[in-house]
This record gives structure tokens, C-alpha cells and sequence, in this order.
């Protein structure tokens, strides 16, 4: 008995399409996306003020991350 193909599978631009309902990418023009007019302005103040809470929240999530960067908690 033959062996029948499968359909080939859709390429993520259809597959957006059939999840859109409008072709991608959107038709009309793309944003603007010029980094050499992007201005940063760092306006934070010199020392930012932490809560032993959100210290304990990073530590608990990003802990081992941390240890593997800085080294064990001594």
C-alpha cells in the first residue's frame, strides 16, 4: 500500500495570517526605527532606594544566577 504524503506544513507567515486574518507583515508603511534620533536621559536619582522585600525577591529568583556570576554568599 502507497505511502501517502503529507501536506507540507504552513510557513509562519501563514500561519500568522490564519491567526490574523491579515496578511503579514501589515501592509503600509513600518515604523520608524532611527536609533541615532533616540535620546536617553538618565533622570534617577544617585542612590535608589531598595526595600529588604525586593532585595529578598531577586535573591530568591535570580539567586543561583547571581552566585554564578559573584560567587557564593559568603
Amino acid at each position: 500500500m502507497p505511502h501517502s504524503a503529507r501536506p507540507p506544513r504552513p510557513s509562519a507567515s501563514e500561519q500568522l495570517r490564519q491567526l490574523l486574518g491579515e496578511p503579514w507583515p501589515f501592509p503600509g508603511r513600518p515604523p520608524k526605527h532611527d536609533l541615532s534620533s533616540w535620546t536617553v536621559t538618565d533622570d534617577w536619582p544617585q542612590d535608589v532606594p531598595v526595600t529588604e522585600a525586593e532585595i529578598d525577591v531577586f535573591e530568591r529568583w535570580f539567586g543561583d544566577l547571581f552566585d554564578e556570576l559573584f560567587g557564593p554568599q559568603s
